[in-house]
């Protein structure tokens, strides 16, 4: 019961992030949330990213003052053990500075607590597609 739980959860933070529904996301974040953007992520530069506002900060604003457009597809959602939830999915996205697009493929490991707040995020992701957009 508790793995459908979590995964309730994370489908209920990419569907509020899709509608750009913040109040929710960030609402499902442990005030101590440790976030962490995958190696080489050029928003790597604040790992770890701890509460909700330094993720909103930190992430979230960013990836909107710095795209036209970024958005998750193809999202889906598989529980695990030990409060674990992954997701498969892919960010299609389009840099403002250099106008280039890139549909690059990702990864997000999330762990919750016994409560269902969302205690851990790391990223993975195909950060070579994402740098040669920026460049």
């Amino acid at each position: 019961m508790k793995t459908k739980q979590n995964i309730q959860v994370i489908d209920t933070l990419y569907n509020a992030f899709a509608t750009g529904d913040m109040p929710t996301v960030l609402g499902l974040m442990h005030p101590k949330m440790a976030w962490n953007e995958a190696e080489s992520n050029s928003l790597a530069d604040g790992n770890p990213y701890v509460g909700p506002d330094a993720i909103l900060e930190g992430v979230f604003a960013r990836l909107g003052a710095n795209h036209d457009h970024f958005g998750l597809q193809d999202v889906k959602v598989y529980g695990m053990q030990n409060n674990m939830v992954l997701a498969t999915l892919r960010y299609d996205a389009k840099v403002k500075a250099t106008g280039k697009s890139y549909n690059a493929q990702a990864a997000h490991l999330w762990t919750l607590n016994d409560e269902g707040e969302i205690i851990h995020f790391q990223q993975y992701v195909d950060t070579k597609k994402l740098a040669d957009a920026e460049e």
